[in-house]
């Protein structure tokens, strides 16, 4: 039908060739409309797509822990008693992040989903802290207490190479809060800003 309209407006020579721009007028803008719904569409499906890569931490029960993990814990931590299981999606990647004891000691690990080893974080006790970690924490906190101290170390193979220390302190209203701290001491952050960052 269209195209008989523009065929025809060719050949109408006569004096109110106007008349057809109606139904051009009407023509384009339901072809802009259409246009608009499919943009609006697009926007209202992309935090839908782009939000399946970052997923929420799904608990797990310890006997569905998949084979890999479980050989992944045991090659590192033959004692491990585990203590707790999650699964989750970081930058598109399955990671179960496990929280085990081996020997008395806490002990945290991200597993990706074939096995490899990409992160374990070791309880520390106070005294093993560097004292430059430790200074900088009471300067930027003096009234708080030092609950738990984490070393974060990414792994490469068996090579373990620490990157920081997440620090649990207890403020003097008795709420807790953790720190992510540089290793000579020089940055410390509340570990929500360090997340965001992310």
């Amino acid at each position: 039908m269209l195209r008989a309209f523009v065929s025809t407006e060719r050949l109408y020579t006569g004096p109110f060739p106007s008349a057809y721009r109606p139904i051009q007028e009407t023509a384009m803008r339901a072809i802009l409309g259409l246009a608009g719904i499919v943009v609006v569409a697009g926007f209202v499906a992309l935090p839908a797509v782009a939000g399946t890569d970052d997923k929420k931490a799904e608990k797990l029960a310890l006997d569905k822990i998949p084979k890999k993990i479980m050989h992944a814990i045991k090659n590192r931590f033959p004692n491990a008693e585990i203590k707790s299981a999650e699964k989750e999606t970081e930058d598109g990647k399955v990671v179960y992040d496990i929280e085990l004891k081996h020997e008395g000691r806490k002990y945290e690990m991200d597993i990706q989903e074939d096995g490899t080893i990409v992160e374990i974080e070791k309880e520390i006790k106070l005294k093993d802290l560097p004292e430059a970690v430790s200074k900088a924490i009471k300067a930027k906190y003096p009234d708080a207490k030092i609950e738990e101290i984490m070393e974060v170390n990414k792994v490469k193979g068996k090579e373990e190479k620490p990157v920081h220390y997440e620090v649990v302190l207890e403020m003097k209203d008795k709420k807790k809060m953790e720190v992510i701290v540089s290793l000579d001491g020089k940055t410390i952050k509340p570990e929500k800003e360090e997340k965001d960052k992310k």
